[in-house]
């Protein structure tokens, strides 16, 4: 008994750091990163990870998994196991992830799910993700006209039914193409051909945004408004996000307009 338990005293908790640098961190994932026998670090900014060193002295970064040409894929499973091994060595683990731990982040859901199923306890900790500072920095509402969401290569390679009365959010615009999930950048082909997918549903004059979160204080995010037809003339990079603007106003539902108008009758009648 004395050994089940010892195999089973590490955990693992995976956390959001935020967007911006020390500014985003809720009190919940410091304390986890303070607390931790040992943090593991997927961070996109050197300065990030030099100051999660101030909070910790083991932290072990996990970007040197990632590689030109191997696949995506392989790196998260790499990832995964590096965490586990000191989970199963019966320490505290705690991965810090930027923005939020699972939004486009596959290594810890993978790690957390495998943790759970060897018995030993694993939680996930939001964080402000791209997305919440998108809609604050751009002025969005998504209740105002819907959004739809969709990671760029997926959107080019699947059958997708689009509304052009809402926004379309596509992510990972940067290595736009990269369907075999082996590639950091993408080029102006298969921005020309996301171009054409787009073309389909939106004029080519028909005005996009590029955005980038601020990741420092100092900094502002990118936003930079272009026509669609001018995407692959940009510099893009592995934060860039699309955000395509409703290119027709609502269409109103006449049928189910009159049977909601009908049941709003019955209950006043009530």
């Amino acid at each position: 008994m004395q050994t089940e338990r010892a195999e089973l005293a590490g955990s693992l908790v995976c956390v959001g750091l935020g967007m911006t640098l020390g500014a985003h961190i809720s009190p919940r994932s410091r304390s986890h990163i303070e607390q931790a026998d040992v943090v593991f670090a997927a961070v996109s900014d050197p300065l990030v990870e030099l100051w999660l060193q101030q909070m910790h002295a083991d932290v072990r970064s996990l970007q040197p998994y990632y590689g030109e040409g191997k696949s995506r894929h392989q790196t998260y499973r790499e990832m995964v196991e590096a965490m586990l091994l000191e989970v199963r060595a019966g320490k505290r683990v705690c991965g810090a992830f930027y923005g939020h731990p699972g939004v486009f982040a596959l290594a810890p859901h993978q790690a957390i799910e495998q943790a759970r199923q060897e018995g030993y306890r694993a939680h996930m900790e939001p964080g402000i993700s791209a997305e919440d500072c998108l809609y604050a920095d751009l002025g969005i509402d998504p209740g105002r006209f819907g959004c739809q969401h969709f990671e760029a290569s997926q959107f080019m390679a699947y059958q997708r039914r689009i509304d052009v009365a809402a926004y379309l959010i596509l992510w990972q615009v940067g290595i736009t193409g990269d369907v075999h999930s082996r590639r950091l950048s993408t080029n102006a082909a298969y921005l020309e051909l996301l171009v054409e997918v787009l073309g389909a549903d939106y004029p080519a004059e028909h005005r996009v945004t590029v955005y980038e979160a601020a990741t420092l204080v100092i900094a502002p995010p990118r936003i930079e408004t272009l026509a669609l037809r001018d995407l692959a003339s940009v510099p893009l990079t592995l934060q860039s996000t699309l955000i395509v603007p409703p290119a027709r106003p609502m269409l109103s539902n006449a049928l189910v307009k009159s049977k909601l108008d009908a049941l709003e009758q019955q209950f006043r009648a009530a």
